[in-house]
């Protein structure tokens, strides 16, 4: 018996044990990502089939399943807001989410336009 190979095949399943665990982990999903986030305000339908609305806590992710909950955090000011994923986007370079007018407001983040948040899924 070859003892290297041996050694080869049993570093490689441990590798795969570990990736295939930290991929199902809870903990993972539930890292928050950071980034520039922006507002809209449109009222023409959004990538789900519904009617944006300004006025509801909802936002766009280029990946989040529709209906996903998502808790957005102002970092420079404290403030969440929980927001459900409805539209894809945002369609600017550099951006991690779009919110709505309404959670831009509650984020203290309207005048700026843009700003720094980190968010996490929720539900």
């Amino acid at each position: 018996m070859n003892f290297n190979k041996t050694r080869s095949c049993a570093s490689a399943l441990i590798v795969s044990s570990i990736l295939a665990v930290s991929a199902a982990s809870p903990a993972a999903a539930a890292d928050p990502s950071c980034g520039r986030a922006s507002w809209y305000a449109l009222t023409s339908k959004t990538a789900s089939g519904e009617r944006m609305d300004p006025s509801k806590l909802t936002a766009a992710h280029p990946r989040l399943r529709f209906g996903t909950r998502v808790e957005v955090t102002n970092p420079r000011n404290g403030k969440t807001v929980v927001v459900r994923i409805n539209d894809r986007g945002p369609f600017v370079k550099n951006r991690i989410i779009d919110v709505s007018k309404a959670a831009a407001g509650q984020l203290g983040m309207i005048n700026a336009g843009v700003a720094k948040v980190c968010f996490r899924v929720v539900s």
